[in-house]
């Protein structure tokens, strides 16, 4: 049985200035800067928090406020933002496809142009704590303006067509070893990796009955893999040889000492303030299982 202190000590003393470097142009920056380059995929701890929609538990999701708020609490090491393509291909933080659900409008994403988008406006749910106000959803160039380098970022490709312009985007700003590109898909997952990005795959526990992670382990950065699945679909996943497997989406302390147990090194959550503030108590593996 150990007792794991929980890491987002480290992003916090870093935020706080106790663990900073200095980056270009005299800001205060991660440690990270001071050795020549932004925080990267490589820089994460044992067991890494994700901050799933910015933590849509605790703040609006895919919000700048929101991604603001878990960047600056310092409960995540990784913020999670999903991502999707207007009219005129400018890529928006968006979950679902349509706007129903957490703005002001209705109708498909996909119908707006950025002029159009500016005028859409964040619905926050009453359910969260706090005071939050209706704000206008970031693009994704402003996502990773305010926050590339200084923290890993999950962004989430919705749309297929998507890939190409984010990887540009990517390139351009020198962010591709800060940034996990996610998809559903793994024909997504390996052309993204062709294109010099680090990749993350997502599985349901459905899929992870007959998944082969094994196929995927010279392509996926992270396998994020259903926290419901079955305990051997998990193991089968620990051993696939891909670095890093995560559980999605975790939101209670008995489901994440389960992935725990069960070799996954991270977790992608709702509530990252709750998991962060609790420390994880029991066995925490550190090599693959077996699968027998």
């Amino acid at each position: 049985m150990v007792t794991l202190a929980a890491p987002a000590v480290i992003t916090a003393l870093a935020l706080a200035g106790q663990l900073t470097g200095v980056a270009p142009g005299g800001t205060t920056a991660p440690l990270e800067w001071s050795k020549g380059g932004p925080l990267t995929v490589d820089s994460l701890p044992r067991v890494t928090y994700t901050a799933h929609r910015g933590g849509a538990l605790e703040v609006p999701e895919n919000s700048m406020s929101g991604l603001v708020a878990a960047f600056e609490r310092g409960t995540a090491q990784v913020l999670d933002v999903d991502t999707r393509m207007l009219r005129d291909g400018t890529l928006v933080a968006m979950h679902d496809s349509t706007l129903d659900r957490t703005t002001d409008r209705k109708g498909p994403v996909r119908s707006l142009t950025a002029k159009q988008w500016r005028d859409v406006r964040l619905t926050p749910r009453r359910s969260l704590r706090g005071a939050w106000r209706s704000e206008r959803p970031p693009t994704v160039a402003e996502v990773l303006d305010r926050f590339g380098g200084r923290v890993v970022l999950l962004l989430e490709v919705k749309d297929k067509a998507g890939l190409a312009p984010l990887a540009r985007m990517l390139h351009r700003r020198g962010l591709t070893r800060s940034v996990l590109v996610n998809s559903h898909w793994p024909s997504v997952a390996k052309r993204a990796h062709e294109l010099g990005l680090r990749t993350q795959l997502w599985r349901s526990a459905r899929q992870m009955r007959t998944d082969k992670p094994r196929e995927w382990r010279t392509f996926v950065d992270v396998l994020d893999v259903d926290y419901k699945a079955r305990d051997q679909d998990l193991v089968r996943a620990v051993n696939s040889g891909i670095p890093h497997v995560w559980a999605h989406t975790v939101n209670s302390v008995k489901q994440r000492d389960r992935v725990l147990r069960l070799g996954c090194d991270g977790v992608i959550t709702n509530a990252p303030g709750l998991l962060a503030r609790t420390p994880v108590t029991g066995p925490v593996r550190a090599r693959p299982l077996s699968e027998e």
